[in-house]
């Protein structure tokens, strides 16, 4: 029994495999019956080993279509990576060019020394070996590293600027023995004028993190060049250009073995200005000739375009060139002189004599003077507990508005301007062009200041005081003017009332020669309705210059009528330098010297303002620089009377002039 029972128990535990197995052994004729667990379980294991297969081959299409679509590219790129490099080649800057067509600023090519850092660690020997090369201070070379460590690794390191062409071949020739430095060629600057206009074009300098920071996502990396002033930072966008790429094959070593295909850069834009060569190298010369300091600007007055606009001294652009020298930086700073400030724009003085003008128009304007109005000058005027005094210390006797412009007589002026008030003389000098920006594309523009008695008020708390409109009306006070708001002021005057926007730029033009910004004639105010005042004013400036008496008679003409005015603005009045001499005054209490006029008298075409800093006297200082711009401009006419030619002025402006 027991044998038995052991014997059914090993059957239950037999396989059900063998148990198949002895099923198809058994006789054909006998039907076995089929066994459900049995067909459970295949059905189970088919399933599992189905599901196992096709989870691994889903995840391994997945895996594939991941690597080849979704990120083929980028593995594509990483692949080329290994052996592919490029370099950002550097765009030429547009060219600057004159009215004329003639060349200010175009492109050279220049020699960088790089450091690919990219396959390379920093070696102390390697930089000392370049130092040596440089004949620089290797700890300058590693402060250029460190200062560009937050950059991308293939982005080349610059350590040396505009390197002149025997270190360019010694490199070259021992490539093997400086792996990673390379030669990189970029465009740089060219003044064909020197330092001409140096204010308005401006200078480039190498990009600093907060530029950076503020600009468009992949337009610049650290080490570009930008402009920093001038035109070349206001037209930036304009003369950059875009940037190219060269791409080469390496070895293992980092070592060129191929050039590939890559990117041409495309050229910026040319910027073709207002200004005329001519005109602007002989304002720079004069002003530098005589050692003076200040601005001198010429307009023309029925458009606007400025001819010239030199602030002198000028700006040392060679200096700027491959990046400024702390000492060369800081001595322009400390030039008392003020090289870096541009005084056509930026430059803010009383506008003395030259605002006489404004005066007499809005006494004419308002009615409270006539042409024959006649005040008697003894030489001073008494207004209330204080004397003023007239420049001429023994008077000018009885003069009407005519004679009063001409010799400038203080007097007159006080009296007109006592008629009429802060506030009516103020909004005169606004409708010329006065205490407001011209909005001319110079940077860091300045408004100058035209006094009210609000302004006053709002700024001191304390009220207007009837004896400050005296020192207002000759121009002193708390007048001030730029050089560029005086030239514009008499140009309005000039053509009869109309005041134009000064422009520089002439034409924007793409490197394939298509004009993307054309200049267009742009109105800020008129003088409507003045025409016969205006006329009586201009006839006063043209006696202010041909007269007897006349106070600008050095900027006469032969065969043109000039009409201008003189000006000796007041710096400080100090009463122990009132008995001296007047060389014997120290330079910074020396009065500035104005002078302004237009011509030909008859039908101008041009407006000059002349500002010597310190100068003492607008006749004997600024009046002879104006005479030398307007030779330059009517040189061909002064040389043969018979050229002399009349502009004709636009009907609007002969109407406006026509007008009572």
């Amino acid at each position: 029994m027991k044998n038995l029972r052991k014997s059914r128990k090993n059957k239950k535990r037999d396989d059900p495999l063998k148990q198949a197995a002895r099923r198809r052994d058994a006789p054909l004729g006998k039907i076995t019956p089929r066994d459900e667990g049995e067909l459970d379980f295949l059905r189970k294991r088919t399933l599992v080993a189905s599901v196992v297969l096709i989870t691994f081959f889903s995840i391994l299409i997945a895996r594939l279509w991941y690597l080849q679509i979704q990120k083929g590219e980028e593995y594509a790129r990483m692949a080329d990576s290994n052996r592919v490099r490029y370099v950002e080649v550097a765009a030429p800057r547009g060219n600057i060019f004159d009215r004329k067509g003639r060349e200010i600023v175009t492109n050279r090519p220049s020699f960088n020394v790089v450091w690919l850092r990219e396959d390379n660690t920093i070696d102390d020997e390697l930089f000392k070996k370049v130092s040596r090369i440089l004949e620089v201070d290797s700890s300058e070379l590693l402060k250029r590293v460190r200062r560009m460590a937050a950059a991308p690794g293939h982005i080349p390191i610059r350590l040396a600027e505009d390197i002149d062409w025997e270190k360019v071949a010694y490199i070259e020739n021992n490539r093997l023995e400086l792996p990673g430095i390379k030669i990189e060629v970029v465009p740089l600057r060219v003044y064909h004028y020197g330092n001409l206009a140096s204010h308005i074009i401006g200078y480039l300098g190498e990009i600093n993190k907060k530029e950076l920071a503020r600009s468009e996502p992949g337009v610049y990396r650290g080490g570009d060049l930008i402009g920093k002033m001038g035109l070349e930072k206001i037209r930036e966008k304009d003369l950059r250009g875009e940037k190219g790429r060269h791409y080469m094959e390496v070895n293992a070593l980092g070592f060129e073995q191929k050039n590939l295909k890559g990117i041409e850069p495309l050229p910026g834009n040319d910027l073709h200005l207002t200004l005329d060569v001519d005109l602007q190298q002989t304002a720079e010369e004069v002003m530098e000739s005589q050692d003076y300091s200040g601005a001198v600007v010429v307009i023309e007055v029925n458009s606007g375009r400025l001819l010239a606009a030199a602030s002198s001294p000028a700006l040392a652009l060679d200096k700027f060139i491959g990046g400024i020298s702390h000492k060369d930086w800081q001595e322009m700073l400390e030039n008392p002189h003020k090289p870096l400030l541009n005084k056509v724009v930026q430059g803010e003085y009383p506008p003395a004599s030259t605002y006489k003008i404004v005066t007499a128009i809005a006494g004419l304007a308002e009615g409270v003077i006539s042409q024959d109005t006649i005040i008697y000058c003894p030489g001073y005027y008494r207004f209330g507990n204080r004397t003023y005094r007239c420049w001429k210390r023994a008077g000018h006797g009885a003069v009407n508005l005519k004679r009063a412009l001409a010799e400038s007589c203080d007097v007159y002026f006080y009296q007109v301007g006592q008629r009429l008030g802060v506030d009516r003389l103020a909004s005169y000098a606004v409708r010329l062009g006065l205490g407001k920006k011209t909005g001319v594309e110079m940077e860091h523009e300045r408004p100058g200041l035209i006094p009210t008695a609000a302004w006053k008020k709002r700024r001191t708390g304390r009220n207007w005081q009837e004896g400050e409109t005296l020192s207002v009306a000759i121009g002193q006070g708390f007048d001030l003017a730029t050089p560029l708001q005086i030239a514009v002021m008499t140009a309005t005057v000039a053509n009869g009332g109309t005041q134009y926007k000064p422009a520089l730029i002439e034409q924007v033009v793409d490197p394939e020669g298509n004009v993307l910004e054309q200049f267009e004639l742009e109105v800020r105010a008129r003088f409507a309705g003045q025409g016969k005042n205006l006329r009586l004013i201009r006839q006063a400036l043209v006696e202010a210059v041909n007269g007897k008496h006349a106070t600008g008679r050095r900027a006469r003409l032969a065969n043109i009528t000039v009409a201008g005015k003189t000006g000796t603005a007041q710096v400080v009045r100090l009463k122990q330098y009132q008995h001296l001499k007047e060389e014997d005054i120290p330079y910074k209490y020396r009065d500035h010297a104005w002078f302004t006029c237009f011509a030909p008298a008859e039908n101008p075409e041009i407006a000059v303002t002349v500002l010597v800093e310190h100068g003492l006297h607008g006749g004997s200082a600024a009046a002879p620089v104006a005479r030398a711009l307007l030779e330059k401009y009517f040189q061909d006419r002064l040389q043969d009377p018979d050229k002399i030619s009349m502009v004709v002025l636009p009907t609007r402006l002969v109407a406006d002039m026509a007008k009572p």
